[in-house]
């Protein structure tokens, strides 16, 4: 695939299944060039009679679709046009004309519907007075000063949070019989407003949490009676990673949330509540943080208590082997959930039930990212090497595919994925991937490596190694020491221990597959990567020169200066390079920039708020005053998640300036500059 085709990638949301499971549907989002944003709809699915799936909305931006527990109704987020907030829908589930519920000023983004089918709950930001709009005529600019006293005051993507906490709201779902609500004009207009009253097309929402904190997750109990959803609402809240699940009755009048969550000598990051279908049975997702912030390489496990003793407390799945970190809970049997494990780049699907028992329902080179259940019946949403994302159904034979909306993407030719596994330099093995491109070669090779660092490869269609292939690089990718899929030894090799077994890793992973596939031409070498990979490739390049021209993306690059200007610099610095300054030391890129010698392209987002712009301005602007080719990329308008979530023709330009970066020091007969050698290249890059 070429850059241009990102637009082809169709990303789904996940499935929810009709109470009576004859039909699924899912939204199907895009990438859309002529809007620059994010273009999708709602798609029905039929599970029995073998129907083509077929469009249910026609909205801008429709997403997150569920089924009420009656199947009369379906619900979801829109967004009208580009850059609006997303307002919870509602539709009749045979079809018609979408009822808005939420007028909310930052948007909703979540909901859950009550058993009775009447209400439903749902989760926004909701504004200080006076900021992000409230007040006319006062513009960003021009709002009062924030006060800042504690850590957790922003976060990538959303910006300041503490002025705007996500809230809990209920309100009655919509009748849909109903005469739809007609604005006043004229004389009953001024009637209106000379009762102090004002015109409003949805119903009056009422807010139930009030607290200074986020909540959100919110899911009832099957009758309805109590609403569990998840907040750190404990004093030291500011200080630690602690999350708890809470409950409160959402018809009280004075609503007081009560910690259900709290685990003697275990603190938790707990989540994702979920109700047995029996009710007996309150489930939720949790990370032990050790002394609060001690999150490096920590497994998702599976927690359950009694609803009847919510204290009772008892951990499901052990966190050294499984790490249920990907999607939520799905209640399924009568006292189960359905949870999604991963494992060495792959996502299973499990079923756990409440007295520990565990069945893999899902499992092979795919990844599953969300299901759901009713009727007997699991769907699920997943990719794999042929698809960037499909609706399968669950059986005892596996998985069958339902859907097919990576056609399109197919048509590009795509290329295969090999996997493999490479001794490292202490016999660990390593485990990834090797894609070749068309002809015999030799091509020359960009080794990529993945952020996190706890995160992982896998089976997917990554377009990234896609776009790279199709311009005639082999592309190797691996899970290295730290990565995430393979226990939690794996994972934590690196805790204070950046730069160490995960360099070896890669090395030794890049020169196997060399050595392996004569393709390969090992004397024309790139090294590439974002976040923690723009981290291993900084440092790697330091450390050895083997490289022709490397790429440092979004790095993570000076640990002391991040933990005062990341959102999650208070801890995460600490945690992973430790504090002793000679240790960080030992582990930081931008302590070794006398030592770098291999011609650095800088990729970085203005708004990147996870690893700050000044991370990359001061390494290029470091390079640069020791004579290293280098160039600097800013992207206005766009955060960390630029490679992933950042507008379509960002996205698209990213890909083109990668590729002229390698076109100068690696050009091959599909990607090419016209002429201009790699040392030109280094000419125009290097320092005036």
């Amino acid at each position: 695939m070429r850059s241009e085709d990102i637009a082809l990638f169709n990303s789904l949301s996940g499935p929810t299944l009709h109470p009576g499971g004859s039909r699924a549907a899912v939204s199907v989002t895009h990438p859309d060039f002529a809007s620059d944003s994010y273009v999708g709809q709602l798609w029905e699915v039929p599970l029995d009679d073998g129907g083509a799936p077929r469009r249910l909305t026609r909205g801008f931006r429709d997403t997150a679709p569920c089924y009420s527990p009656d199947g009369g109704s379906l619900a979801f987020l829109r967004a009208a046009a580009p850059g609006e907030r997303p307002q919870l829908m509602v539709v009749d589930s045979r079809g018609g004309e979408p009822v808005a519920v939420t007028d909310q000023k930052l948007g909703v983004s979540a909901f859950v519907w009550a058993p009775d089918s009447r209400r439903l709950v749902f989760a926004a930001r909701v504004p200080a007075q006076g900021r992000y709009g409230t007040l006319d005529g006062v513009g960003p600019g021009a709002e009062d000063a924030r006060l800042v006293t504690g850590y957790k005051y922003r976060m990538n993507g959303a910006g300041y949070t503490g002025d705007k906490r996500t809230h809990l709201f209920m309100v009655d779902a919509p009748d849909l019989q109903a005469e739809p609500a007609v604005a006043p004009v004229g004389r009953a207009q001024k009637a209106t407003e000379d009762a102090g009253a004002e015109f409003s097309a949805v119903a009056p929402a009422r807010q139930l949490t009030s607290a200074d904190a986020d909540h959100d997750s919110p899911v009832f109990s099957p009758d309805g009676r109590t609403l569990y959803f998840a907040a750190a609402l404990h004093n030291s809240a500011d200080e630690d990673l602690r999350r708890d699940v809470y409950a409160l009755d959402p018809e009280a009048s004075d609503v007081q949330p009560q910690l259900l969550s709290n685990l003697a000598g275990e603190a938790l990051g707990a989540g994702s509540p979920a109700l047995s279908n029996d009710g007996d049975w309150l489930f939720y997702l949790g990370s032990s943080i050790g002394n609060g912030t001690d999150f490096v390489a920590r497994n998702t496990a599976l927690y359950a208590a009694p609803v009847s003793a919510p204290h009772e407390v008892r951990r499901l799945t052990d966190p050294e082997t499984l790490d249920l970190a990907e999607g939520d809970l799905v209640p399924a049997g009568p006292d189960s959930v359905l949870a999604v494990n991963r494992h060495r780049g792959s996502a299973q699907l499990l079923e756990v039930s409440a007295t520990g028992s565990i069945t893999v329902l899902v499992d092979g080179p795919l990844n599953v990212s969300a299901a759901a259940h009713a009727a007997g019946r699991t769907v699920v949403s997943f990719s794999d090497a042929g698809t960037a994302g499909d609706v399968g159904l669950v059986s005892g034979a596996g998985l069958s595919r339902l859907t097919d909306f990576s056609a399109a993407l197919r048509s590009t030719g795509l290329t295969e994925a090999r996997e493999e596994v490479f001794a490292s330099a202490d016999g660990y093995p390593v485990h990834g991937w090797v894609l070749l491109p068309e002809g015999e070669g030799p091509h020359p090779v960009l080794l990529n490596i993945h952020g996190g660092p706890f995160a992982q490869y896998g089976w997917e269609v990554f377009d990234e190694a896609q776009v790279y292939a199709k311009a005639g690089y082999a592309v190797v990718m691996c899970n290295p020491r730290g990565s995430a899929g393979y226990g939690q030894a794996h994972g934590r090799a690196i805790k204070g221990a950046m730069g160490t077994v995960d360099m070896a890793d890669v090395l030794a992973f890049l020169d196997g597959a060399v050595a392996k596939y004569p393709q390969l031409d090992g004397s024309r070498q790139g090294i590439m990567g974002g976040s923690y990979g723009g981290y291993l490739t900084a440092w790697t390049v330091s450390q050895d020169h083997r490289f022709v021209a490397a790429i440092v993306e979004r790095g993570y690059l000076d640990p002391p200066s991040f933990v005062g200007s990341s959102d999650i610099g208070w801890f995460f610095s600490d945690e992973y390079t430790g504090t002793d300054p000679e240790q960080v030391r030992g582990q930081n890129p931008f302590a070794q920039l006398d030592s770098v010698r291999t011609p650095v392209f800088v990729i970085h987002s203005e708004e990147d708020l996870r690893c700050p712009l000044e991370q990359a301005q001061r390494y290029y602007v470091g390079l640069k005053q020791r004579g290293v080719p280098t160039q600097l990329l800013i992207f206005p308008g766009e955060n960390h998640e630029l490679s992933r979530a950042g507008t379509p023709w960002h996205r698209k330009q990213r890909f083109d300036e990668i590729l002229r970066w390698w076109a100068a020091y690696l050009p091959t007969e599909q990607n090419n500059d016209g002429g201009l050698t790699a040392a030109a290249g280094a000419k125009a890059a290097a320092p005036a």
